[in-house]
């Protein structure tokens, strides 16, 4: 029986025997590590933290890129009886410095020299942390290297053969695992309090839910600091899966094609992006092209239809489906690297119309919905219960109820203890025995959860009516023109938006109408730009009632940068920094319009 983080690697080393289970790339190409080797080094890494100093209940900071040693050092601590302090590498010096700070961390993990800059930067304020750890080969003075500290364990082992069992098996269900800290779209993060059974629940019914096998090949590149890619890695481990790691997020494309995966995880950002290529492509192909590419999604989309109402397919529409694969659909599959069984996208609300565009095509987007603070799955769609523009149904032992106001409450097994050091906020949001989610939404009549919005961010317009702004902005990035798009409205008479335009579509445009700008901030200002992305957002949103359509728009010159501060690193917009940002344009926009109406 499982019932710990722990158990679970032991379980596996033992249940899943591998050549390769796990893939990294190296000297240009995917090497393998094996089960024995994996075992070994996590069993080595474990009890060398231990001859450091390491003790039950320390803390420790992993400041990696996704790699075999970030998880390794995870199950290291986890073995140990250790909570594991996972932090973004995006993250500048003074947030790492916080997180440290903090968490109350012993010891200090990072990857490379840039991460150990970050940790030196502010290494004279962080006076609670007694070790260092680097996974470079090169270690700066006072700073372990990953094969100091497994050599250290290993001499353990060597006099103490079964001391590694001992250790682990000592860990129980309720000692805490993890503490996660809120990537903060909303204010300070806050860490958040993960234990072992919190894992276990949502790792055990995810493994229910999808069909996971020791057969299956998963490309991992979300951060493994997001929590849910950190729990789906530790489902993977549960069910035997092999694991390869993309080398960024800038390489995934070209890694999917070299690992060609069974699973992927991903957030909605990475499907927009791939939907909006493909029809880049098809617009600027031939007029033939665009007539076989919209005729065979015509076929998919109804076939996909009747498949998920569970209707009579006839032998006409199957031979139609065959012919809009074999001519569109495999082409674009083939770019995912062909094996593809499903996806699973979270971590953001994934527009109704891309997930039915991914589906006609026969790649299958699993939308499911969690926060940190529940291990993170509330709700996910399955093979046997899908409906798009939904997250899916309450997985097995949550429950969720809907507030008077649309609040979106949790209770369950994967509900966090709580946020760390910060008593007042944790009672804030477990009002009763509910824990409040600060999302709204609403059950359907055949039980799927819909998300409409984070109910900080509503908008409440000048004349009084309620609108959720991430809808509007879904369907804004459908539109191939536009890239990322926030929807402004708050208090005013009616709702404008920030629109990231997509530059390459700018730029061709602007070759074809004989437009010279010298660069992007240039183009953005050219009147014939902006009328032309203004007829693209109005020609993307027909279906939304009068108060919902967008009056005024704003082109900006850049996408919104996780340096910046203005995206988290799960590439959700931090609507209060940007909408600061952009003030006085923003001002200059609803300012102009008063004027106007003198």
């Amino acid at each position: 029986m499982v019932e710990t983080l722990s158990q679970l690697f032991l379980n596996t080393v033992k249940a899943y025997p591998k050549d390769a289970f796990f893939f990294y790339k190296k000297g240009g190409a995917y090497a393998p590590i094996s089960t024995q080797d994996f075992e070994s080094m996590v069993k080595s890494l474990s009890l060398g933290l231990k001859e450091l100093g390491f003790q039950p209940g320390d803390k420790l900071i992993i400041l990696s890129e996704n790699r075999p040693e970030w998880v390794m050092t995870d199950l290291a601590v986890q073995c140990a009886g250790g909570i594991s302090v996972p932090v973004y590498t995006s993250l500048v010096p003074e947030q790492v410095g916080y997180i440290i700070d903090d968490s109350d961390a012993a010891f200090v993990v990072v990857s490379n020299a840039e991460q150990w800059a970050k940790v030196k930067a502010i290494k004279s304020q962080i006076k609670k942390v007694r070790r260092f750890i680097t996974f470079a080969p090169e270690t700066p003075e006072d700073v372990f290297g990953l094969a100091d500290v497994m050599h250290k364990g290993q001499e353990r082992a060597a006099h103490n053969p079964l001391i590694f069992d001992k250790e682990a098996l000592a860990v129980q269900p309720q000692d805490v695992a993890s503490i996660i800290y809120t990537s903060g779209t909303t204010g300070i993060p806050k860490g958040v309090i993960l234990t072992h059974s919190n894992f276990l629940s949502n790792i055990k019914t995810a493994a229910e839910l999808l069909p996971f096998s020791e057969k299956d090949t998963v490309l991992s590149f979300l951060p493994l600091s997001h929590v849910l890619e950190r729990m789906v890695m530790f489902t993977y481990l549960y069910k035997g899966c092999t694991i390869a790691f993309a080398e960024s997020l800038e390489t995934v494309a070209e890694n999917l094609v070299e690992v060609r995966p069974t699973i992927m995880v991903s957030v909605p950002r990475v499907f927009e992006k791939i939907y909006s290529k493909v029809l880049d492509a098809v617009l600027a192909g031939s007029a033939v092209k665009r007539h076989i590419f919209f005729w065979a999604l015509k076929v998919g989309r109804e076939h996909g239809r009747r498949v998920l109402e569970k209707e009579k397919i006839s032998r006409a529409l199957r031979m139609k489906r065959k012919l809009a694969h074999k001519l569109v659909f495999s082409k674009v599959i083939e770019k995912t690297g062909g094996r593809i069984r499903f996806f699973v996208s979270g971590g953001a609300p994934l527009s109704k119309d891309i997930a039915e565009f991914f589906y006609a095509m026969g790649l299958y987007i699993m939308e499911g919905y969690g926060l940190t603070e529940t291990s993170p799955a509330i709700a996910l769609n399955t093979f046997e219960y899908l409906k798009f523009g939904t997250v899916g149904k309450p997985i097995p032992g949550v429950q969720v109820r809907i507030a008077p106001d649309g609040e979106i409450l949790v209770r369950g097994p994967n509900v966090m203890k709580g946020y760390y050091k910060k008593e007042a906020e944790t009672r804030e949001v477990f009002q009763g025995n509910w824990f409040h989610t600060g999302d709204i939404g609403y059950l359907d009549e055949q039980g799927f959860l819909v998300i409409t919005d984070r109910k900080k961010d509503i908008i409440v317009t000048a004349g009084g009516k309620n609108i959720a702004p991430q809808p509007i902005e879904n369907i804004l990035k459908t539109n191939t023109y536009i890239s990322n798009a926030v929807v402004i409205g708050d208090r005013r008479r009616f709702l404008s938006a920030l629109i990231v335009p997509n530059f390459e579509k700018l730029e061709a445009f602007a070759r074809q109408n004989g437009i010279t700008a010298k660069d992007t901030a240039e183009l953005v200002k050219d009147k014939r730009v902006r009328d032309l992305v203004a007829q693209e957002v109005e020609r993307a949103t027909p279906g939304l009632a009068p108060y919902e359509k967008i009056k005024r728009i704003i082109l900006l010159d850049r996408d919104f940068e996780i340096e910046k501060e203005e995206i988290t690193p799960t590439l959700k917009v931090k609507r209060n920094i940007i909408e600061e940002r952009y003030k006085d344009l923003i001002d200059d926009l609803y300012r102009e319009d008063r004027e106007n109406k003198v």
